[in-house]
């Protein structure tokens, strides 16, 4: 399963459930990242660093991130979605058919239209 790092803003129900889906999830709090302001340049290194992708709901920012500095462990962008079960179903599955080499690519993980 993959190793993952779920930034600051993160919902931590979906991060529990992931767990439970069998990855490796550090959460921002865990890490002693959180309420630091810390940049999401840094945020992708810290996660880099420890061979985690970045799990987040900032998405415009990333998205730039990923295109300035495409040398990262992965990031997943997330779209708001209350029901985290099905958010949490949609993350597995974006990393299953990346066959979890989350290496240096961008995985768009969207809510599905109401």
């Amino acid at each position: 399963m993959a190793q993952l790092y779920a930034d600051e803003q993160f919902p931590f129900p979906v991060v529990v459930l992931l767990r439970a889906l069998g990855h490796d999830v550090l959460t921002a709090q865990e890490a002693g990242q959180a309420t630091k302001g810390i940049p999401d340049e840094q945020v992708l290194d810290f996660a880099a660093s420890r061979q985690c992708a970045v799990l987040t709901q900032n998405r415009r920012h990333f998205v730039r991130l990923h295109r300035f500095c495409p040398e990262h462990a992965g990031i997943v962008v997330c779209s708001e979605d209350l029901n985290w079960q099905r958010l949490a179903d949609n993350i597995h599955r974006a990393i299953e058919d990346e066959e979890e080499n989350l290496a240096g690519k961008l995985l768009r993980v969207n809510r599905p239209p109401s």
